[in-house]
């Protein structure tokens, strides 16, 4: 059997060249999250929720010029949260970082926001609090960060918890990294009929995420949730699958579309009409493929693991603020850290 393991960080930072820099504010109950790198990646996305927040997203179409972008922002604030692409473009800029047009670089930062507008936190802002956010996140990148109540992931809800940024990694037979980081703000649960077992528990490696283990039955039919006329608008999964294996934009598209069958095994019910469900995938391009078909079978399927895992590990380790609506995990099953 192929050897599957976490990476040493178990974080998509395990992919070398890849920084992640996270900013909040407890008032408002958001934040926002960027990923970047000292080198541009190949990139691209897909989209299987119903209401997405987006930016720049077209030009990650394989048949599209751009072959590399330089960073990807996550952001609460729902369309407000866009802003804070734009100023990592900005920081990027000044870093001489960009896409060379003539004497000029654009950088070129996609992104997408979740809905956090309803959690609980002060939202009567006169200024936007993304610009100054993204300035702070694009600060703080490292190869090392916090999961749980971080960067996009501090106002997420799912279900009826508190939501998370997560992460994890794999490594394929000691050869290839794959690593996923996602913001959980879904509408549909991660926990099986209200118990303390993640739907992702078949793919949990060395008690990540408590090593609660599966359910041992569930009513899929009778136990799904219904919805009111606020989630219409509130929620979304987003986030970035990452390989240090070299790919193009059309098999980043195939790794990106593989990837949210991460989403569909963690998440009950997911890819909902209420839900802005996207992924991007992004290749750093540092390692070949030998040629054996497997190769990219295996990197797909990793993607979609570490999705999952990504899932539950944002859940599992989010923390209550004074703003929050909604309790976390380990505060509605009793848990002790």
């Amino acid at each position: 059997m192929d050897s599957f393991k976490p990476g040493l960080k178990n974080l998509i930072s395990d992919v070398k060249g890849l920084l992640v820099g996270n900013a909040e504010d407890d008032f408002v109950n958001t934040g926002t999250t960027v990923l970047t790198s000292d080198e541009p990646f190949v990139s691209s996305y897909k989209v299987l929720g119903g209401a997405p927040g987006t930016r720049e997203t077209d030009l990650l179409e394989p048949e599209k010029l751009i072959e590399k972008i330089d960073a990807i922002v996550l952001s609460g604030g729902s369309a407000f949260g866009l802003e804070a692409a734009s100023e990592i473009a900005n920081q990027l800029r000044s870093d001489d970082r960009g896409y060379p047009v003539g004497k000029i670089r654009v950088p070129i930062v996609p992104g997408a926001i979740i809905f956090d507008l309803v959690n609980g936190g002060e939202k009567d802002w006169v200024k936007s609090p993304y610009s100054d956010l993204a300035k702070k996140a694009y600060s703080n990148v490292s190869n090392d960060f916090q999961i749980g109540s971080y960067g996009a992931g501090k106002g997420a809800v799912s279900g009826d918890l508190k939501g998370g940024l997560g992460s994890a990694s794999i490594v394929i037979d000691n050869k290839f990294t794959v690593g996923a980081l996602i913001i959980v703000n879904s509408f549909g649960s991660t926990v099986v009929e209200d118990k303390p077992h993640f739907w992702a528990a078949p793919f949990e490696i060395e008690n990540e995420f408590g090593g609660f283990g599966a359910a041992s039955s569930f009513n899929s039919i009778q136990n799904i949730r219904m919805a009111t006329q606020e989630d219409f608008s509130k929620n979304t999964v987003i986030g970035i699958v990452a390989t240090d294996v070299k790919l193009s934009k059309s098999q980043c598209k195939s790794l990106a579309t593989t990837a949210h069958d991460g989403i569909a095994r963690a998440v009950f019910p997911s890819h909902t009409s209420f839900d802005g469900d996207l992924i991007f995938s992004i290749s750093t391009g540092e390692k070949d493929l030998s040629g054996d078909p497997n190769e990219i079978l295996l990197v797909n399927h990793a993607a979609s693991l570490c999705v999952s895992r990504a899932i539950a590990r944002g859940v599992y380790h989010a923390t209550n603020s004074g703003n929050d609506l909604y309790p976390t995990f380990q505060r509605k099953f009793g848990i002790k850290a």
